[in-house]
This record gives structure tokens, C-alpha cells and sequence, in this order.
């Protein structure tokens, strides 16, 4: 049953990132129609990414409150309503309304869903579904521009939105019909199948969650501690140079490197096609050398460090080579290796958080949504003053500085609502696997 909860993840996190890049796949048109500049759909571009930094933590704490059955299912509800209202604005200040709205509503969805991952799956399967519905939401990205392309010239850019309304609410339907906050409460999941999940678990606290509907979040452990800030700094390196993928990749083809809007849609796909790639190796990959090693601080360094120098080497050539075709293989590659630290990127906050792994997430990812907000911004700034190139070596390095987070900062050992407390070593992952 686990793994039928992990396609329906699957699917949300999918439709979410198609809903994320419409508006860049259709910002062409909509730039067009009514007469935007680039630093104005710049600031459009970013009107989601703050309201989705902000509301991270709140989100979160609404996942470990509430459960992931009526906040996810909310969420989807809503954002088939806001993908309705993106059809009827009309001028810079209601696009910009819409976009915060929908980034209000949408901050929740992946602290709330790492909640339920952390109830539903053990501790050596959780990198490897991190990636993995990363790796659908990537795969949601890649699809929109060759989809969008094609609704766009046939019925227009807001029928794009008027899709993804309907693909949410059916969602919605299904997931609060399927799915239930904890195994224990699912009568479709056996006896060994729940030992599976829980008999490997060495952190009772979470145990206890299962029973525990609205634990009390200790804030000041939680603000104070440096493995936090720690994880939030990482995290915003990261989708800094991953919004510039998310807003500005299919202007960049068109504007600056001349395809073709046909062409674009094809070009665009391929580096967001090697983030789905990127994704389910990376968590593939932290969760293999964690049943390997026994050693939780490398499996999930070793494989974040990788991702963050590989994106800044092949970002860097993107951005200076003269030929377009050869700036898509090397965005391309950079999207790969990007993608590869999200799986122990969030495995993280499962493994140090506990019961509160969906307050925890929230707040490593409003981290890093306050470098996503601010990367549109300073692309479509940096571009107004005569260069594509500068955008591209300020995200490379970045990258090289979250390398360096990651190695002397981050320690995925050590629990971030108990000072001091160490989670898992060698010799219990030992345990748990002879």
C-alpha cells in the first residue's frame, strides 16, 4: 500500500511543477498580449516564490497539525480555483495577485507530503521516494513546454491553465478517498507490511507521532539551532539556480539563443528531462551508500556535494558557449546534477526532525524559496542591463558556496529539536539491516 501512496504523491508532485512553469511556458504570449518587459515578468515570475517562502513554515506545521489527507487534499481543491483566476487577469498587478495567491495556497504541499512520506515509508527507503517524486515533479516540468506548446497554438495560452484546474481537482477527489494519515489507520496495509515500515525505525518519537495528531513544535530549539540555518542556507543555493530553469529557460531559448517557440518546446524539455533522471539517481543514490556504508553524514553529503560542483562546472560553459544547440547540452547536464540533491536534500529533515519533519522541511524550504524568489528578480535585472551571461555565473557560484554548506555545515547526524542529540550512526543502521 505504501507504494500506491507513493504514486499519488507521485502525481501531485507532478501536476504541482506542471502548474509551476505554465507561466513561464506561456510568459511568450502573455508578455506579448500585454506589452511586459522582462524585469516586469521578472517580477511576476517571483510573486510565487515569495508567498511560497513565506508560507513554508506555516504550511509545514499545518502537515504535522492536521495530516497530509486534509491538508494535501485542500491544497489541489485550491489550486483549481487560482488556475481558473490566472485566465481572467488582465494587467500586471491581478498576474502578480494570482501568482502570490497560488504560492500561498501551494506552500504546504511537499513539507506536508515529506510528513506523510515519513509515516508511511522507513528510513532506508526515504531518499530514494524523495527523489523519485522529485523526479515526477521535474518530469511535470519537462512535459509542460511541449504540452503548452501545443494547447497554446491550437486553443490558446489560457486553456493551459484551465487544464491543470481540472487534472487538480480530480486529484483531490482521489487522494482524500485513498489515502489515510498513518498506515495503522489504512485497512489495505498488512501486518508485514507495517512491520516493515516501523521495525525499522529508531527514532520512537516517531512511533509515538503516528498517535499524536497535533504535537507542539519547539520554535526556539528549532530557530536557534545551527544545523537549521544550516540546512536553509544549502537549500537556497540550490533553488536559486533552479528557478532560473523553472522561469526564465524558455525566454532564454527564444529571446537569447533564437529558437523558434516550436523549437523551444523541444529544447526546453531536455534539461528538465534530466532533472527527472537527476533526481531519482540522486535518491537512488544517498539511500544505497547509507545501506553501504552505515554513515548517514556520507551518503547524504557525499551526494548533495557531487550535485552542487557538477551544476556549477556545466552551468558555466552553458552560459558562454556561441553555440545555442551546445548551451542546451550543457544546461542540460546542469539540470542532471542539480536535481541529484534533492533526494538526501529532504531525506535530511526526515532524518533530523522527527515528529516535526514537516515543520522542519518547511522551513529548509523557505530557505531556499527566498533564493527562488530572488533568482527571477536578479535574472531579469541582470538581462535588462545587456547580459544573459552574468545571470548564469552568479547561480555557478552559489553553487560552489552550498558545496562548501554542505561539507563543513550540514551534519544529517544530529537532530535539530534536541540539541546535541545524535540520530543514527554505523552500528544502528548496521542493526537494522543484518
Amino acid at each position: 500500500m505504501r507504494w500506491t501512496v507513493l504514486f499519488l504523491l507521485c502525481l501531485m508532485y507532478l501536476i504541482t511543477y506542471l502548474d509551476r512553469v505554465s507561466l513561464a511556458n506561456t510568459a511568450p504570449l502573455i508578455s506579448q498580449e500585454f506589452g511586459f518587459s522582462r524585469v516586469t515578468m521578472g517580477v511576476i515570475f517571483s510573486a510565487f516564490v515569495w508567498a511560497y517562502a513565506l508560507f513554508q513554515v506555516p504550511g509545514g506545521w499545518m502537515g504535522d497539525r492536521f495530516g497530509p489527507r486534509k491538508v494535501l487534499t485542500s491544497i489541489m481543491t485550491y489550486r483549481t480555483v487560482i488556475a481558473a483566476l490566472t485566465t481572467i487577469a488582465a494587467g500586471v498587478s491581478s498576474f502578480w495577485a494570482v501568482r502570490f495567491m497560488l504560492g500561498v495556497g501551494e506552500a504546504g504541499a511537499f513539507p506536508t507530503a515529506t510528513r506523510g512520506m515519513q509515516l508511511w515509508f522507513p528510513r532506508e527507503e526515504r531518499g530514494f521516494v524523495q527523489g523519485i517524486s522529485h523526479a515526477a515533479s521535474r518530469f511535470g516540468a519537462a512535459i509542460g513546454p511541449p504540452l503548452a506548446v501545443v494547447i497554446m497554438i491550437r486553443y490558446g495560452w489560457r486553456t493551459v491553465f484551465y487544464v491543470i484546474g481540472v487534472i487538480s481537482l480530480v486529484w483531490s477527489i482521489v487522494f482524500a478517498l485513498t489515502y489515510r494519515n498513518a498506515p495503522e489507520e489504512h485497512g489495505g496495509v498488512s501486518r508485514g507490511e507495517l512491520a516493515r515500515i516501523r521495525g525499522v525505525d529508531h527514532n520512537q518519537e516517531i512511533r509515538r507521532a503516528t498517535m499524536r495528531k497535533r504535537p507542539q513544535v519547539p520554535w526556539r530549539v528549532l530557530l536557534s539551532h545551527p544545523n537549521m540555518w544550516a540546512l536553509m542556507c544549502g537549500y537556497f543555493t540550490y533553488l536559486y539556480c533552479l528557478w532560473i530553469f523553472l522561469s526564465w529557460l524558455p525566454s532564454y531559448l527564444v529571446s537569447y539563443r533564437g529558437f523558434t517557440l516550436l523549437k523551444m518546446g523541444t529544447y526546453a524539455a531536455l534539461p528538465l528531462g534530466a532533472g527527472v533522471v537527476g533526481d531519482a539517481v540522486g535518491g537512488w543514490l544517498t539511500d544505497f551508500l547509507l545501506v553501504k556504508t552505515g554513515n548517514v553524514k556520507f551518503a547524504r553529503r557525499s551526494v548533495a556535494i557531487m550535485g552542487m560542483l557538477g551544476c556549477g562546472s556545466c552551468i558555466l560553459p552553458a552560459a558562454l558557449t556561441a553555440s545555442p544547440r551546445m548551451a542546451v547540452y550543457c544546461l542540460t547536464g546542469a539540470m542532471f546534477f542539480l536535481e541529484t540533491i534533492i533526494g538526501p536534500s529532504w531525506a535530511v529533515p526526515m532524518d533530523i526532525g522527527g515528529e516535526y519533519s514537516g515543520t522542519v522541511s518547511g522551513m529548509m524550504n523557505m530557505g531556499g524559496q527566498i533564493g527562488g524568489a530572488l533568482s527571477p528578480t536578479v535574472f531579469g535585472i541582470l538581462v535588462a542591463r545587456g547580459s544573459w551571461v552574468a545571470p548564469f555565473v552568479v547561480a555557478a557560484c552559489l553553487l560552489f558556496i552550498g558545496a562548501g554548506i554542505w561539507a563543513f555545515w550540514i551534519d544529517p547526524e544530529v537532530s535539530v529539536i534536541d540539541k546535541g542529540r545524535v540520530i543514527i550512526g554505523k552500528e544502528a543502521i548496521a542493526t537494522a539491516h543484518n
